[in-house]
């Protein structure tokens, strides 16, 4: 019996997705790359060569990346960009987690639920997606805004007598950001619940185990690829977010999405706002590599 696929078919079917890689991500990080060892000068474009036209020496502008992490005393890890940083990276974390504890208890009723029902409930999930990003978090300002609805609402109801500070405060922020990206957690958790074989969970309880035990002994670990994928989804691009707290957040709230938007485009200082934006990708995909590379060697432990 001929197999599915040929070798010239395996090759194509697994080349796209790499050559779309290449193209999409790899070349576009080289060229940025390129851009954060440049020395623009009073150029107004970035791309100038990296070497020196007479005497063909390599010239790198490593004072891109060392200005990120250094202060104008020589104090290191104390400068604008580093404060930008850990606050993205706090943001994003409270985001997914968020996310999670909202997200998993709807994607475990949808995949409880019975499946004739199951596409309306994924609907609702999806429904947002249909309407423009930019609307969404707009909405969220009448929301929150001092003469918003919620502060009418609250007024109305007697329980507060003046409109509360809502709008341009971290809460505004997280709320907005776990609105948006929820979606993201949901459905990788609902794809990973819905294949769980469910008698596992009554075979637990004929043996005794309660229902949190078995929620946590059983249910979570079989869920973890689920949990796993979804906090990526929403932890990634919540860390160079620039909408969100843009609309929402304070001037307390520079994440460094918006650090990387000023340099680029207030001061044109593209070589700053590159290296910024190749140090967040490292963030991003140094962690991500030593977590599959240690996950891949886990996998061929257990077979």
């Amino acid at each position: 019996m001929a197999a599915p696929f040929s070798m010239p078919g395996k090759r194509f079917v697994i080349g796209v997705p790499y050559a779309w890689l290449f193209v999409f991500f790899f070349l576009p990080f080289l060229i940025l790359l390129y851009i954060s060892f440049v020395d623009m000068g009073n150029d107004i474009h970035p791309f100038k060569p990296l070497w020196d036209p007479d005497t063909g020496i390599l010239k790198l502008k490593y004072e891109n990346y060392w200005t990120i992490f250094r202060s104008e005393g020589g104090v290191l890890f104390q400068t604008l960009y580093v404060d930008a940083y850990l606050r993205s990276i706090w943001y994003a974390l409270c985001t997914a987690l968020l996310c999670l504890g909202l997200g998993y208890p709807f994607a475990y009723f949808i995949a409880r639920s019975p499946a004739s029902v199951r596409p309306a409930l994924l609907l609702m999930v999806m429904l947002p997606f249909w309407t423009s990003f930019l609307l969404r978090v707009y909405a969220w300002k009448g929301i929150l805004a001092d003469q918003g609805v919620l502060n009418q609402l609250l007024m109305a109801l007697g329980v507060v007598d003046e409109p509360v500070q809502m709008l341009y405060t971290n809460v505004s922020m997280l709320v907005g950001m776990t609105y948006v990206y929820l979606p993201f957690m949901v459905l990788p958790l609902y794809a990973n619940l819905v294949k769980m074989d469910f008698r596992l969970l009554e075979a637990a309880y004929d043996l005794g185990a309660s229902p949190f035990q078995a929620f946590w002994l059983i249910t979570v670990p079989l869920s973890k690829a689920g949990i796993i994928a979804g906090f990526m989804l929403v932890f990634i691009p919540s860390l160079g977010e620039f909408v969100i707290p843009s609309l929402l957040g304070g001037p307390e709230n520079l994440m460094i999405g918006r650090v990387v938007w000023d340099e680029m485009f207030t001061s044109n200082n593209w070589p700053r706002a590159t290296a910024l934006a190749v140090v967040m990708i490292a963030l991003i995909v140094v962690p991500l590599s030593f977590y599959y590379h240690y996950s891949g060697k886990q996998a061929e432990g257990r077979a």
